[in-house]
């Protein structure tokens, strides 16, 4: 496992280096040195940038088979490591060993899927253009082609998972990418390029920068870097945007993903189905997941019945150190994290919400809590709280309960408990979100689907194959005088 004895060089075009500067990881469970990391100096970002516009094209044109096995090569040894760096996604995220290992599982995937991808990816397309008179004897072929060389801006939230959905699909098209893994979690991307630099893949094609935040305008703004895929906060996903207008820009931001729970929904297995599901995925990750649970709307028929349920199930999980087994809700990223969530409880609180459970701090920790009658217009009632806190909220009826769903700037995943089949196609129809689960939670994510949201939730799709089409863009050739 990756140790603190003495920094750790990040990935330069391929290769190792290191800079002038450094910066300490620590956890946010007990504040030990986890690692000591390297910095990039301006002048060896200059050099990553300049080998990725170098050998763009060069890298387009590997046959697809080299690719895939390149992928398929993390791949098995993401699989012969998946202890070691679940130990590390632990120790520098405060992330418990059980959701660790789940997201070492998760990149597993994106691996595996991105190989499968990148041999049948862009076979290309034939149309006759006979069917009007003046596109006789006309074929038009249509291929898809790389944009350019990929900054992918990573979080602290996943930093493995979410730097392999940056990754993976940029390799699978033959694209270069930097990858800048978040500052309070690098080592789990730097372990990426220990992975990345055993295989055959041109020097140039991929960097894992670690570079500080504030110099990111500059990536941001460079023009070798026509693609950015950016994970985070939607000021700065915006701000991002904003910025670099005539890029192709992928977002994926922010969200307060709703769980409904629909008056069909009423035997007791149902709602203790619910409950479990809804106590676990408002506090996986310690609620530091766009799609976790933070709110529940609940019909009116089902709502007495379903809350203290989900109250003991949230009551029942283990909260405490990380890397015992047994944890299933473990620090925030930081302290300074945990007193911002206890400061949005507090607020709620002072405006008229009540505390069923939880709604104490202890550090980086804060107790697994379930709110009901939380203003609208508080930090918790319609912003993202990325911290294990959820809200009840009572409804009459499923058009009621859609309409909450919507009452938000956000708009990621829902999760629907129903058993209506045409409940959940008006669902899908009606509300203001890029994924509907039904049967649970909103928090279910496959790596080899669309994911996604809009309004504040950010632009662009990722899951493997739809990053590789959002990467690339249809050039047409049109072939003349066939008998076709």
């Amino acid at each position: 496992m990756t140790t603190a004895t003495s920094p750790h060089a990040f990935w330069l075009a391929g290769r190792k280096a290191t800079g002038d500067s450094t910066l300490d990881v620590t956890s946010p469970w007990d504040g030990r040195n986890v690692g000591t990391v390297s910095i990039p100096t301006p002048e060896q970002v200059e050099e990553a940038v300049a080998a990725a516009a170098a050998v763009a094209d060069e890298f387009s044109a590997t046959p697809a088979h080299v690719r895939a096995a390149a992928l398929d090569h993390i791949t098995r040894r993401l699989v012969e490591r998946t202890d070691e760096i679940a130990q590390l996604i632990s120790a520098e995220n405060g992330k418990p060993m059980k959701w660790a290992r789940g997201e070492v599982g998760r990149c597993i995937s994106v691996f595996r899927w991105a190989a499968e991808e990148a041999r049948r990816f862009n076979g290309g397309e034939a149309q006759r253009l006979d069917s009007d008179a003046g596109g006789t004897g006309r074929l038009a072929f249509t291929r898809r082609f790389p944009y350019g060389p990929v900054l992918g801006i990573a979080p602290f939230n996943f930093p493995l998972n979410l730097c392999a959905h940056k990754v993976a699909p940029a390799l699978a098209v033959g694209t270069p990418i930097i990858l800048k893994p978040a500052p309070a979690t690098p080592l789990s991307g730097l372990i990426l390029g220990e992975l990345l630099a055993e295989t055959e893949l041109p020097a140039g094609s991929w960097s894992v920068l670690p570079v500080p935040n504030d110099q990111m305008p500059g990536l941001v703004q460079d023009e070798r870097l026509p693609i950015i895929s950016f994970t985070g906060s939607a000021p700065v996903g915006w701000s991002i945007l904003d910025s670099a207008p005539r890029k192709r820009v992928t977002l994926e931001l922010g969200g307060n993903g709703a769980a409904v729970v629909l008056g069909d929904y009423s035997s007791e297995a149902d709602l203790d189905w619910a409950a479990q599901r809804i106590a676990t995925f408002s506090n996986y990750q310690a609620g530091q997941s766009c799609i976790s649970v933070q709110r529940v709307v609940a019909d009116a028929s089902v709502y007495d019945r379903l809350v203290p349920k989900v109250v003991a199930a949230v009551e029942a999980l283990n909260t405490g150190d990380p890397s015992d087994e047994s944890t299933d809700v473990g620090p925030l990223v930081s302290e300074d994290a945990a007193r911002r969530v206890e400061s949005w409880i507090g607020e709620a609180v002072s405006a008229g919400a009540k505390v069923l459970t939880g709604g104490k701090r202890d550090g980086a920790t804060v107790e697994p809590t379930v709110l009901e009658n939380v203003p609208a217009d508080t930090q918790i009632g319609c912003e993202e709280v990325f911290g294990p806190v959820m809200s009840f909220v009572k409804v009459n009826g499923e058009q009621e309960a859609f309409a909450a769903v919507n009452d938000s700037k956000y708009g990621l995943q829902a999760g629907l408990f129903t058993h209506d089949v045409q409940a959940a196609f008006r669902a899908h129809r009606a509300l203001e979100v890029g994924g509907v689960v039904v049967g649970d939670v909103p928090s279910y994510r496959a790596d080899q689907m669309p994911y996604g949201g809009v309004k504040d939730s950010g632009v662009g799709r990722e899951g493997v194959r739809f990053a590789m089409e959002d990467y690339t863009y249809e050039r047409v050739m049109v072939l003349t005088g066939l008998a076709l």
